[in-house]
């Protein structure tokens, strides 16, 4: 496996872990955007 699609799967998993402590936390907002961040990562696999 290639390291920049290494780093991009990290980069993934750091938003989704940051995503799912917000919304814990009650910040909604930021959550979503952590998931944003997340699904912007994911297009660099494509």
């Amino acid at each position: 496996m290639p390291l920049n699609r290494i780093a991009w799967l990290m980069t993934i998993g750091a938003a989704l872990i940051t995503a799912v402590l917000l919304f814990v936390s009650g910040y909604n907002g930021y959550g979503a955007l952590s998931i944003a961040v997340g699904l912007c990562a994911a297009i660099n696999l494509l």
